[in-house]
């Protein structure tokens, strides 16, 4: 290998990514959280996502345990949402006001969007678990003017309040969809 670790995070950091809390109540009926911007569509039909948890993550040993999760996807506006659940330890969930979902598990509110899965498959990704979700319910804001929040290069970011063209329709940028 040619390249060291900080080098490598350093490249993976030039692609912007959304940014999502991963929820979930453990087996010993603990609400768990965690922000993660490993978020990505695989499937349509069925419908399935996915994102990772690293091993060294304290909570891992409670996710791998998990049949059923929420993936909430965060506005520009949650800033704090995500640094609170990027911490490894300490109360997440204190003052936090949280929805029930259908299978009841906790949402968080003024999300973007939160997917509740069913648990599909896990693989070994290196030093991660990637989860693979069945989404069988899903709820969305009603603030459609609401911006994600990004993260680009180590930091939050926003979007521009312009748009460019979108790209034409024969285009198979998303290939997926």
């Amino acid at each position: 290998m040619s390249f060291d670790e900080r080098r490598f995070r350093d490249a993976l950091g030039a692609f912007p990514t959304g940014v999502a809390v991963v929820t979930g109540i453990s087996r010993a009926g603990e609400r768990l959280g965690m922000t993660v911007s490993s978020f990505n569509s695989v499937s349509t039909a069925p419908p399935l996502v996915l994102f990772s948890v690293a091993r060294r993550a304290h909570s891992f040993p409670a996710w791998m345990e998990i049949e059923r999760y929420a993936i909430n996807i965060l506005a520009q506006s949650q800033e704090t949402v995500s640094n609170r659940f990027a911490r490894p330890l300490g109360d997440k969930w204190s003052d936090m006001i949280v929805i029930n979902g259908e299978t009841d598990v906790p949402l968080l509110p003024n999300a973007l969007a939160s997917f509740e899965c069913e648990a599909h498959a896990r693989f070994d990704g290196g030093d991660h678990v990637i989860f693979v979700g069945h989404v069988i319910a899903l709820r969305t804001t009603p603030h459609k003017q609401a911006q994600p929040l990004i993260f680009y290069g180590g930091r939050y970011r926003r979007l521009d309040a312009g748009f460019q063209d979108a790209p034409p329709r024969d285009a198979h940028i998303f290939e997926g969809w």
